[in-house]
């Protein structure tokens, strides 16, 4: 008996009127083909499409469709019960047909679309592993056989991946394609299954439309601005990005000083260019979630928030809407403003979810704001990637930072600013005072007098317990500020720190780093613990900010000092050491840009770089068999090490309501994003120490939360500084 074979079925929907197979893999074909026609692979991807779902056609799947429908599926010679696998029968007759070269490139495609991207060998996968994928799947294929032959005459028949492919760039083009496949597999299962849904994927604005509506903003901006030398600067470096702008696609650097406006002349060298170059979208990467609601705020505000999409893990869903929602599953809106984390990770992920948006960065320009944060253990894979993108897949990226890096292997970028040293000279607002000992350290009890004969003053510390312990002897109205404090209770903060420095009213803060980059607050005077040089640049661009004392002829203060205990160990400390070095040399002047290149050449130099594992994993056996094991580097291709860190839920702003709910309904989508306004990061061995303790508890298995109310203070935060509480004081 020959039965029609279904892709989709819709509940309470009769049979005749659901997804024929064919209709779903010709259209994901024709989607995925679109997608990749961007960077020369639109028949690899079309050949994917029509392969990722042949398993379907297996009796046991149809009759799987039947009974979840409460249909009979007598006519079927099958007796399984549960889902069946339908992913490995494609990847079978791709290999069987195409041999394993071009067939292996779409097996890896079609075994993953659904489990990730897999592993070459069982080394440490199992039975996610492709070998055994495919001979999985070669049983399977023999039971389709007759459907799979009708299906091949679909395909179209590549000999070679485009030219510009080598071993070294394979397992990203793989995961290009794998990103078309899966958007493609997506769109068309959701336009199926939820057409209503479908339909809020409207069309975002034209990227002249973007474009006039920040030349407008700027204009304003311009008029409404008092002429002071500071705006008649960031005019001129406004000026020289709309110019460089009309250069040919690649690589920029934007080294302009911390208040010189960047944000925005970035967006107008981006826009500019896209206009230009018929770039499809701006990607703004920023390096943490505590500052990127400030830069989505400030582009929503101009480009209106339906064509800026944020995605990051901070995002408060109350201000999300469906269509942003939709839109952050893919990266498909004009302007993407991201995190570190989401960007690189995904360009080394495996999951279908997070390799989805990878084809949306083709052809983009991609800002990547505060280069020097990079994690340096991950620079080699991470400049590789950013050097495949500018090379191979027609983005264009614009390096913006005041504190320059000289990323090792990078392709040279071309500077925006012709004159860094000139600018930077014009730009001076600040003193740098270095301490005359660097082997002397400063007591806190000595830094309390000096800090109060400041009325308005910033002190910026290295640790949580430094912050903890140097707050606690300062008097009275002194404000707290670190990562004890969850992320909506920091907002609030900076908000009423940012309010009385507006109202000219007396202010001293007690911080750590988090302040430093993307906080547009202005102190005349900072003090800084001696760290690394890029730290103490961030610290300086919070001090006489707008410039106003340079109107009376003065400078901003930044002190740096000798902290009682130096950092932690690892990239704090290396960060440290590095300055202490380069102090030391007679010819050393932190004014000048090129200290940065000079410091982070001798810093990257301490780092054990861990790029010569992902060589192993993605590229050494490319040739001859295409053994690349996407999995195992996705796994390993953390920014931040979440396995270090536990995430505890405080109580802060009447959210019992929330953690209540997670306890009864455990975490659901909902719940869980409002709740990640309300986290705190612990280490894990102290966070369990305080569960045992009954300070915190288990709320739904494997999520901790606050036990006790009193445990989180509206002034410091988590109070886990408590007397014989031995907590590590490593995060910021």
């Amino acid at each position: 008996m020959s039965h029609q074979s279904y892709a989709h079925s819709r509940p309470d929907t009769p049979q005749g009127q659901w997804q024929p197979l064919s209709e779903h893999l010709r259209e994901v074909a024709h989607k995925a083909a679109d997608f990749a026609a961007a960077f020369e692979s639109a028949d690899w991807a079309h050949n994917a499409g029509w392969l990722h779902d042949l398993g379907k056609a297996d009796n046991s799947f149809q009759a799987y469709l039947l009974r979840e429908n409460g249909l009979d599926d007598s006519g079927y010679d099958d007796s399984g019960t549960g889902r069946v696998n339908h992913s490995s029968a494609g990847a079978a007759l791709a290999e069987e047909k195409l041999g394993p070269c071009v067939g292996r490139v779409l097996a890896y495609l079609a075994a993953g679309h659904h489990a990730g991207l897999p592993d070459w060998n069982t080394c440490d996968t199992g039975n996610a592993a492709l070998q055994i994928r495919l001979q999985e799947g070669k049983e399977n294929l023999e039971r389709i056989r007759g459907y799979g032959v009708e299906l091949f005459r679909n395909l179209s028949l590549p000999t070679r991946p485009p030219a510009f492919v080598r071993p070294d760039s394979f397992h990203l083009w793989i995961r290009m394609l794998y990103s078309c496949l899966v958007d493609a597999d997506f769109l068309d299962t959701e336009a199926f299954m939820n057409p209503e849904e479908h339909r809020k994927r409207v069309a975002f604005a034209k990227m002249t439309e973007l474009k006039n509506a920040l030349d407008r903003h700027m204009a304003k901006m311009a008029a409404d601005s008092p002429k002071t030398a500071v705006n008649e600067i960031r005019q001129e470096i406004l000026a020289a990005c709309r110019l460089a702008a009309t250069e040919p696609c690649g690589l920029f650097s934007l080294t302009v000083p911390t208040g010189g406006g960047k944000t925005l002349s970035g967006m107008a060298f981006a826009l500019e260019h896209a206009v230009k170059h018929g770039k499809s979208r701006v990607i703004y990467v920023i390096p943490y979630t505590s500052i990127i609601e400030q830069t989505a705020k400030t582009l929503a505000d101009i480009f209106g928030s339906e064509n800026v999409i944020e995605h990051h893990s901070n995002l408060d869903p109350d201000k999300e809407t469906q269509r942003s929602r939709l839109a952050a599953e893919n990266w498909d809106a004009p302007i993407i403003v991201t995190t570190n984390v989401q960007f690189f990770e995904s360009l080394y992920a495996a999951k279908s979810s997070r390799c989805r948006k990878l084809h949306n960065i083709v052809n983009s320009v991609v800002i990547l704001d505060e280069a020097q944060l990079l994690p340096p253990e991950l620079l080699t894979p991470c400049v590789d990637a950013l050097n495949l993108l500018t090379r191979q897949y027609g983005v264009t990226l614009l390096l913006a930072t005041a504190t320059q890096p000289a990323l090792p292997n990078l392709d040279p970028p071309r500077e925006i600013v012709h004159d860094p040293a000139a600018l930077y000279e014009k730009m001076k607002r600040t003193e740098i005072h270095f301490p005359a000992d660097f082997q002397t350290p400063t007591d806190w009890i000595s830094l309390v007098d000096q800090l109060q004969e400041h009325e308005k003053v910033l002190c910026i510390v290295n640790t949580r317990r430094d912050c903890y312990d140097l707050f606690k002897l300062m008097p009275e109205g002194t404000i707290h500020l670190s990562a004890l404090m969850c992320g909506a209770h920091r907002s609030d903060v900076i908000a009423a720190i940012k309010q009385r420095l507006k109202d000219n009213k007396p202010i001293r803060v007690i911080s750590t780093q988090l302040v430093e980059a993307g906080v547009d607050i202005d102190f005349p005077v900072v003090y800084r613990a001696l760290a690394g040089l890029d730290s103490i640049a961030q610290a300086a661009g919070r001090c006489n900010r707008e410039g106003k004392l340079n109107m009376e002829g003065l400078l901003g203060q930044v002190r740096v000092f000798v902290p009682p205990k130096r950092a932690p160990r690892g990239l704090l400390l290396k960060g440290e050491n590095t300055t202490r070095e380069l102090c030391s040399l007679s010819d050393f002047d932190i004014q000048q840009p090129d200290a940065f290149t000079r410091y982070f050449s001798l810093f990257y130099s301490k780092v054990n770089d861990t790029g010569i594992r992902f060589h192993d994993w993605l590229v050494k056996d490319v040739n001859p068999e295409i053994a690349i094991h996407f999995r195992t580097a996705a796994t390993n291709f953390n920014l931040i090490d979440d396995q270090a860190q536990r995430p505890v839920f405080v109580r802060f702003r009447n959210n019992d309501s929330l953690l209540l709910q997670l306890r009864v309904v455990g975490p659901k989508r909902d719940i869980m994003r409002k709740l990640q306004r309300f986290t705190v990061n612990l280490p894990v061995r102290d966070a369990e120490k305080l569960q045992a303790d009954g300070l915190l508890e288990e709320i739904w298995p494997g999520f901790l939360a606050q036990a006790m109310p009193s445990f989180y203070d509206k002034t410091i935060g988590l109070r886990i500084f408590l007397e014989g509480l031995p907590v590590e004081d490593t995060i910021v």
